[in-house]
């Protein structure tokens, strides 16, 4: 295998500096069968099946060739420990041993099954100081719990000691083997009362409850919003749903929002596109794309 450039920005051209926040592989211990989650084969279908098409899709070479193509900067790989619940994991060592082999475009965020108790907080730290992954990853709707359940505190604690930032999902969920409360924003208010100091980003953005999330978002500084596994199209489509985050997006939250494909849901240079095409100013853009990722990642801002 050809190892990825290990300067993120070859061939940038005129493209804006971006980050892509979520993306999977298609690459071995990526790719384990989650019965649980078959229900979103059905509703990511067509979005999947024009991903199915890009060259992202072919084979682990097509995906790192696309984002040098496309000169991302850096792409987010996530481990997800749902053993408990649904008998399903992406491990810590799977996915450090990715970043590892392809490169420094590419940074892991851990996954721990908090119902595993003490061992998965020292789970999480061995994977942070031992493994170099630089983030958690929460799908609590696959953890069977909400955000703010104390099951949960200790990593958070642990995240804050660690100085990591976490990704928590929020919105609904298209499991029908839990139910998508577990997603509310609501929840996440009170983890920020809570833990004021820990980075979080909320991702996918909260729909079908999206004006609170921007709520909880406007109020909690160390809360951002990610815009994930969902056509950014769709921002500034009537009667969507998602039209205030184009809105608070380009103006009082214009420093909050993170862009990511969350492919193979969405394909890179389509998704990319369809920001591009968005009616927000150029520096917005920038931020959303780039600068806010980068800020909550603890990265040089300017490259």
């Amino acid at each position: 295998m050809r190892r990825a450039s290990s300067c993120p920005n070859a061939g940038s051209g005129s493209r804006t500096m971006w980050i892509d926040f979520s993306s999977r592989p298609p690459s071995p211990g990526f790719s384990a069968a989650a019965p649980h989650l078959q229900n979103y084969r059905r509703v990511y279908e067509a979005s999947e099946k024009l991903s199915a098409d890009s060259d992202a899709a072919k084979d682990l070479q097509g995906y790192l060739d696309t984002y040098e193509r496309l000169a991302a900067r850096h792409v987010v790989v996530k481990a997800r420990d749902v053993e408990t619940t649904f008998g399903f994991k992406i491990s810590n060592e799977t996915v450090a041993a990715f970043c590892t082999a392809n490169g420094p475009r590419y940074i892991g965020f851990a996954g721990v099954d908090p119902h595993k108790g003490k061992p998965a907080v020292e789970e999480l730290e061995r994977a942070v100081r031992e493994l170099g992954l630089r983030g958690l990853n929460l799908q609590c709707f696959e953890l069977k719990l909400c955000p703010n359940d104390r099951l949960l505190y200790p990593f958070y604690e642990k995240a804050i000691e660690l100085g990591i930032p976490v990704n928590i999902h929020c919105g609904i969920n298209f499991s029908t083997a839990t139910p998508m409360r577990f997603g509310k924003p609501e929840y996440l208010d009170q983890v920020m009362v809570d833990f004021p100091g820990m980075k979080v980003c909320a991702s996918p953005p909260g729909w079908p409850w999206v004006n609170e999330l921007i709520g909880v978002a406007w109020r909690h500084p160390n809360l951002w919003i990610g815009l994930l596994a969902v056509r950014p199209s769709l921002l500034a489509k009537a009667h969507s749903g998602y039209e205030p985050l184009l809105q608070y997006g380009r103006t009082l939250l214009q420093d909050k929002m993170i862009f990511g494909t969350a492919f193979p849901m969405l394909a890179p240079e389509r998704a990319l596109g369809e920001v591009e095409a968005l009616a927000i100013d150029e520096a917005v853009r920038r931020k959303w794309l780039h600068d806010n990722a980068a800020r909550f990642l603890g990265l040089d801002e300017e490259i």
